[in-house]
C-alpha cells in the first residue's frame, strides 16, 4: 500500500505490533517523494517505531524481491509484521532479479481451536504486551547489528556516509562523478535501528554524510550514536542544512552534499548538464489528463453545460477524476483525501452561499465515502454528490471492487449496486445516467443541482482502458473515428470543448483524429454541430 494508505491501515497496524501474528504478514508499504501521485511527500518510515514494527529497505529490484522474502522469515520467527518500505524510484525500476526455487502450496485454512493468543488489546492486557513488545525490539536490534541487509563498502576512510533505500545508488553514482573515495555503510534494516553497527562505523571517521530522502529518520538516530561514538563528529546531512527534506533526491543533488564533505566543487560536469538540456529541448509542457475514451470526461462537458455559469463549490476525491484540478478543466476547489469530497460537502451546504457538488469514483465510494454520505442523510444537509461508476478501480491498473463482476483472486464475485445503497440510506433523488449521453445528462444534472436536498447522480459507462483491453481479449475491433475534411469548418470546437488526446492539427491546420489513440468512444461525433466526425472508413 501506498504510505497514505498506511494511515487509514494504522488503527489495525499499532494493535498488531502489540498482539503480534501467528503466520507471516509483510506490508510493503509505497512512499511517494516529490509526491508524484500522492498529495502529501508524507515520510512512512515513523511508522514502524511508532508501531514497534520491524522495517526493511531495499534500494534495486534484487533487494526488494530478497527481502521481501527475508521480511517473512523475521515475520514467522518473530510472530510480528514486518514493513518493507519502498519509495517511487525503487518502485519504478526494471532489472533482471535472480529467483530462488519457487515452491508452490496448496491454500490451507487453518482452526482457530486451540491457538494459544488472543487479538485483543485493553486495559492491562495492553500493558503487560508493551513490556513483550520493548524485549522484541532489543532481540531484533542485536539481529539487525549482525544482519547481511546492511553492507559497508570501502572501509578505512576518514569521511563516511550513512544512506538507505534508492538514495544509496545516487552515493554511488556521486563519489564516481567526483573522483573521491569514503566508507558507505547502506542500511537495509532501518527499525529497529542497529545503534551497535552504526557506533562502530562512526567511530573512526572525521565526517559521516548522511543521504535520506524526506525526513531526517536516520541522521537523528545517527546524532544519538555519535553523542557517545565519537563526540567530535562532524555530521552533514539535512539537520546541517546541506540536503534538503523536500522532492526526491538524484545524483546531482547528493553530488552537492558529499562535496561538501571533502570541500570539493559540487557542480556537474558540463558534458552532464549539456547532455540533459539536448534532451529537455522542445518537449512540450503536457499536464495530466484523461485518457482517449474516459466516460468522466463526458460527464464534465455534461455537468459544466448543466452548471450554466452558475457559482458552485467542488469538492473533489482521489481517483482518476482528479484530472479535473487541471487545465482546462480547473473545476475542483478542494481534494483532500478518500472520501473527503463528502465529508467537506457536508461542512459547505451549512457554512457557504453556493451549492458543493461531491465528486467520488466507485471504488472510492465502497472504501470511504459512506459514512459520509449517512452524515448527509442522517443531518437533512443539501448537496449534489454525483458517483462516476467505471466498473473499475481504474486509477491504479483495473483492479476490481465491489461494483465489478470479478473478485481480487479472478473469480467471479456478486456486484453491489451503488443506487441501492444510496436508496437504502434514505436519499429520494437518485439518478443512474450513461456517461457518453452528454446531451441528455445535461438536463438531469440541472434538476439535481436545483434539487432542495441531496440529490445524487451516478454517472456510468465503463472505463475505457478496461473496456478496450476486454474488446482486445474478445477479439472485437476498435474503430476509430475521423474528420470528414469536406464537413468540418474548422471552429476547433471539438479541441475546445472536449480536449481529447487523440486530437491534433493536421499540416492544414485542420482537427485530425489520431487513429492510434482514439478509442471510438463516438462522444465527439455526438457533440460535432456540423456532424463532421464519423467512424473511419465511414468518411475516408
Amino acid at each position: 500500500m501506498k504510505s497514505v494508505g498506511t494511515n487509514v491501515a494504522s488503527d489495525a497496524l499499532f494493535v498488531l505490533g502489540y498482539t503480534g501474528v501467528r503466520g507471516g504478514l509483510v506490508i510493503v508499504m509505497a512512499d511517494d517523494p516529490h509526491a508524484h501521485s500522492s498529495q502529501t511527500e508524507q515520510d512512512g518510515r515513523f511508522f514502524a517505531p511508532n508501531a514497534y514494527i520491524p522495517m526493511l529497505e531495499p534500494s534495486t529490484v534484487q533487494e526488494a524481491k530478497d527481502m521481501v522474502k527475508a521480511a517473512f522469515d523475521i515475520s514467522e520467527r518473530h510472530r510480528v509484521p514486518v514493513i518493507v518500505r519502498t519509495v517511487t524510484r525503487v518502485n519504478h525500476q526494471s532489472g533482471i532479479v535472480k529467483l530462488d526455487a519457487i515452491v508452490r502450496r496448496e491454500q490451507a485454512r487453518v482452526s482457530w481451536t486451540g491457538l494459544d493468543e488472543k487479538y485483543i488489546t485493553l486495559g492491562a492486557v495492553a500493558r503487560s504486551r508493551k513490556l513483550a513488545l520493548l524485549e522484541r525490539s532489543r532481540k531484533l536490534e542485536e539481529e539487525f547489528n549482525g544482519s547481511k541487509m546492511n553492507s559497508l563498502t570501502d572501509p578505512g576512510n576518514d569521511v563516511g556516509i550513512v544512506a538507505c533505500s534508492v538514495a544509496h545508488l545516487y552515493v554511488m553514482e556521486a563519489l564516481k562523478t567526483l573522483g573521491r573515495r569514503a566508507s558507505v555503510l547502506k542500511l537495509g534494516t532501518t527499525y529497529p535501528f542497529p545503534r551497535r553497527m552504526v557506533s562502530d562505523f562512526v567511530k573512526g571517521l572525521k565526517t559521516v554524510v548522511v543521504v535520506e530522502e524526506l525526513s531526517p529518520y536516520l541522521e537523528k538516530e545517527v546524532y544519538v550514536v555519535a553523542k557517545d561514538a565519537n563526540p567530535s563528529l562532524r555530521i552533514i546531512g539535512k539537520l546541517s542544512g546541506h540536503f534538503s527534506e523536500a522532492w526526491e533526491y538524484n545524483p546531482s543533488i547528493v553530488r552537492g552534499g558529499i562535496a561538501a564533505a571533502f570541500g570539493a566543487d559540487a557542480s556537474s560536469p558540463a558534458a552532464l548538464i549539456d547532455e540533459a538540456n539536448a534532451l529537455k529541448g522542445g518537449l512540450p509542457d503536457r499536464f495530466p489528463t484523461f485518457c482517449a475514451g474516459c466516460p468522466h470526461r463526458a460527464t464534465f462537458v455534461a455537468l459544466i453545460r448543466a452548471m450554466a455559469g452558475k457559482n458552485y463549490f467542488f469538492s473533489s476525491d482521489i481517483g482518476c477524476y482528479s484530472m479535473w484540478v487541471f487545465p482546462p478543466i480547473s473545476r475542483a476547489d478542494s481534494s483532500l483525501c478518500m472520501g473527503a469530497s463528502v465529508g467537506i460537502a457536508n461542512g459547505v451546504s451549512h457554512a457557504m452561499e453556493e451549492r458543493a457538488i461531491a465528486v467520488v469514483g466507485d471504488s472510492t465510494f465502497f472504501h470511504a465515502a459512506i459514512p459520509g454520505i449517512i452524515n448527509a442523510v442522517h443531518n437533512g444537509n443539501k448537496f449534489t454528490l454525483i458517483i462516476l461508476d467505471n466498473s473499475v478501480t481504474a486509477m491504479t491498473g483495473q483492479q476490481p471492487n465491489p461494483s465489478t463482476s470479478f473478485t481480487a483472486g479472478w473469480k467471479e464475485g456478486r456486484k453491489v449496486s451503488i443506487e441501492g445503497i444510496c436508496k437504502a440510506l434514505g436519499i429520494d433523488f437518485v439518478e443512474v445516467v450513461d456517461s457518453y449521453n452528454v446531451k441528455e445528462n445535461v438536463p438531469v444534472f440541472k434538476n439535481a443541482l436545483n434539487y432542495d436536498g441531496l440529490s445524487v447522480v451516478i454517472s456510468r459507462r465503463e472505463c475505457a482502458l478496461y473496456g478496450d483491453r476486454n474488446k482486445r481479449r474478445r477479439g472485437e475491433p476498435i474503430v476509430p473515428y475521423a474528420v470528414d475534411k469536406e464537413l468540418c469548418r474548422r471552429p476547433y470546437a471539438c479541441m475546445r470543448t472536449f480536449f481529447c488526446p487523440a486530437y491534433e492539427i493536421d499540416p492544414d491546420a485542420r482537427p485530425k483524429i489520431h487513429p492510434e489513440i482514439c478509442d471510438g468512444c463516438s462522444v465527439c461525433s455526438r457533440l460535432c454541430a456540423f456532424g463532421a466526425i464519423k467512424r473511419r472508413g465511414d468518411n475516408a
